[in-house]
């Protein structure tokens, strides 16, 4: 549009103080005519001294219908070619608000004059205007809306808003494994839902004006977390984050990566949009929060020879999906046990009670687990989540025994991750098998909620100077992932050192919706006590288990050193009660003590019968390891006892026989065994943190 016209009302005035964050400073020029491209919601800003002829003492302005200007200090409304003085700190402040239909459509002139008002100069300007929004699901509903306010931001809680980027570690292959974000390339086109899209949205002329271009970049401190695939399909319309898979992976090229900082990316004329799809690489950790930025820059050619100046940025902003442990008290969907050469009656077990919670036993077998019977201590199964997607992904253990293999070989797949932590400087001990990792049901706590449980892990006494610890490369991508603030047990008390060994969680219809289970010797004296007051100090333990030397309950409670060795196992597990109780915010109320004896060997604790609280919570079905204890008219007291305090709660025992295959190897039930969970209903994002 050629036509030029004088402003004279206040419709063309600019709001300038909402718009002053997004000012661009351009330049004018009285030999030259200057173009330029102006974005459609950012404001120019001309200083009109810096281009005034010597001499100049007023100016006045013209432009086309479809530009809007200011003029700052403010100036009260002018007549039509009403000459305005020049001061010393003149400004022109102008926008566009739609698109052009065409390169340089819209101009605007400025004219110089002297004391008496002669003309000394006169500066022109072209514009074309685009409209440029890089969108991401800021809202979080599943869809990409357009130009979000808040998308290069992130906030916690219900009414927070931020995008979401899952780290694509699953395998999209089923039979040559390799985790989907160790490649560099789109491998099938399912891959595409375990990213999350970003569209960049474009109107405006056919093309830019000659030199102008758009490009995608990142920071180098995000260059190892993300990566930035884009499609060569462009559809204009609304876009959901599963919207227009293309057929072919060659369709989805590689644009943004650790080798490639910034990319060119085609501005493709009129109102078009281009599909992008973001993979992220790494979960937080202790050197990376979590949070990542994507922008896109309009560049303006100053000069042949030069090299090309940003004139607008978009940013968006994701958060990476951490990594979230499930509790007891979620529903059971797989439970894996190891299959070995002294095991059936384990197995059998096992079995009879996955039967009748219609659950799935999934078996790993002689082959694969290399005698390596220990399931809960080589894995620990968790999940990512974001709106338009998630999958379970397993946190391998840095053990690495004989089921090292397993998470990777066995697990890993399509829609199921895999994650690790390999420490550098750090020896591996006995408290990096995961039996030493939990989670508590949601719980508050002095009023701050924790709808997704809070870790749990065990570690050396404060005081300790040469205690076991789990490794802090392990303890570091716990803490990181935020949403599950971890409790620090004391757990190296334990000739086996596992937190599993002395407490666990069950479901309950009341108070919390859970019980704290705790191993207590106390309780164990507590019934052989009455049990002899009953008259039944002769009954014995380990009645019926061949080879297994038998011992009266009598024998027991006159054995004064177990009975030390029990008040020390006793003090370390209070410890951890009261640890528990504070960090929990529990009441006695919530606690069940579980009967146990403890004996020492080179100062450290191993149970002297199986361990009921190392059980296996399926629903409403225990799994608990067969404590083999005196028995009273044809039943076992311990079993007695466990089933009553667990019946109250609507909870079903089952007692596997572990004797010999787990208890004589220092471990139960529990720690023979895994389970694969349903995720929370509760959305990660909406923790107010």
């Amino acid at each position: 549009m050629s036509l030029m016209s004088d402003i004279s009302d206040g419709a063309a005035v600019l709001n300038t103080k909402k718009n002053v964050e997004y000012q661009r400073t351009l330049r004018l020029d009285t030999e030259k005519v200057v173009s330029a491209v102006h974005v459609v919601g950012t404001v120019l800003k001309a200083d009109l001294n810096r281009t005034a002829p010597p001499g100049s003492r007023w100016f006045s302005v013209k432009c086309s219908p479809s530009v809007q200007f200011t003029i700052c200090p403010h100036h009260p409304e002018v007549a039509p070619l009403s000459h305005v003085p020049l001061n010393g700190n003149s400004v022109l402040l102008l926008r566009m608000e739609q698109a052009s239909q065409s390169e340089n459509d819209s101009k605007l002139s400025v004219q110089y004059y002297g004391e008496k008002k002669e003309v000394l100069g006169k500066a022109v300007l072209h514009l074309t205007a685009v409209e440029i929004s890089l969108d991401v699901d800021a809202d979080r509903d599943g869809v990409v809306e357009n130009n979000n306010p808040n998308k290069g931001s992130w906030k916690w809680g219900p009414d927070g808003h931020g995008a979401i980027l899952l780290v694509n570690c699953d395998s999209e292959s089923s039979y040559y494994k390799k985790v989907d974000s160790m490649q560099n390339y789109v491998s099938r086109v399912s891959d595409l839902k375990d990213m999350s899209l970003m569209v960049l949205r474009t109107k405006g002329p056919a093309s830019l004006p000659p030199g102008y271009k758009l490009t995608m970049h990142i920071s180098q401190s995000d260059a190892e977390t993300i990566r930035v695939f884009s499609s060569q399909s462009s559809k204009p319309g609304p876009m959901s984050a599963s919207h227009f898979y293309s057929y072919f992976v060659k369709d989805y090229p590689l644009v943004i990566s650790s080798e490639v900082l910034a990319q060119e990316v085609p501005y493709l004329g009129g109102t078009a949009e281009m599909k992008f799809y973001v993979e992220g690489c790494r979960f937080p950790d202790k050197d990376f929060d979590g949070l990542v930025r994507i922008h896109l820059s309009v560049l303006e050619p100053i000069a042949r020879g030069f090299p090309e100046t940003p004139i607008f940025t978009d940013t968006v902003m994701f958060r990476v999906a951490p990594w979230i442990m499930t509790p007891n008290t979620l529903q059971p969907l797989e439970v894996f046990v190891c299959s070995t050469s002294d095991n059936y009656s384990f197995l059998k077990g096992m079995k009879n009670l996955v039967d009748k919670t219609g659950q799935k036993l999934r078996v790993c077998h002689e082959y694969m687990n290399r005698q390596d019977r220990w399931m809960q201590d080589e894995l620990e199964f968790g999940y990512i989540e974001s709106p338009h997607h998630w999958f379970p992904v397993v946190l391998d253990s840095p053990r690495d025994r004989g089921l090292k293999e397993f998470p990777y070989d066995e697990l890993l797949g399509p829609d199921f991750g895999y994650v690790t932590r390999i420490p550098k400087d750090e020896k591996v001990t006995g408290l990096d098998s995961f039996g030493n990792l939990e989670v508590s049901p949601p719980v508050t706590v002095n009023g701050k909620h924790y709808p997704l449980g809070r870790i749990i892990i065990g570690v050396a006494f404060p005081t300790a100077s040469k205690g076991r610890n789990m490794t802090k490369v392990i303890q570091d991508f716990l803490w990181a992932q935020k949403v599950q603030e971890p409790i620090a047990l004391f757990s190296d008390w334990l000739a086996v050192g596992h937190v599993d060994e002395f407490m666990t969680f069950v479901p309950a219809p009341d108070r919390k919706g859970f019980r704290l289970l705790l191993a207590s010797p106390d309780a164990g004296y507590k019934i052989f006590k009455n049990l002899q007051n009953n008259g039944h100090g002769k009954a014995k333990l380990f009645e019926g288990l061949k080879g297994e030397e038998q011992i009266t309950v009598d024998e027991i409670l006159s054995d004064e050193y177990l009975q030390a060795e029990n008040n020390y196992a006793q003090s370390c597990i209070d410890w951890n009660r009261d640890v528990l109780k504070r960090e929990l915010d529990l009441e006695d109320e919530d606690i069940i003590d579980l009967p146990i004896l403890f004996k020492l060997e080179n100062t450290r604790a191993l149970a002297y019968y199986p361990d009921m609280v190392n059980m296996i919570v399926l629903g409403k079905h225990l799994g608990i390891p067969k404590p083999f204890g005196p028995r009273v008219n044809g039943r076992c007291a311990l079993e007695s006892e466990v089933s009553f305090l667990m019946g109250k709660l609507g909870l079903s025992c089952t007692f596997i026989d572990d004797f010999a295959s787990y208890h004589k190897n220092l471990g139960e039930v529990h720690c023979g065994s895994n389970v694969h969970r349903k995720h929370f209903d509760f959305k990660w994002w909406e923790m107010e943190l």
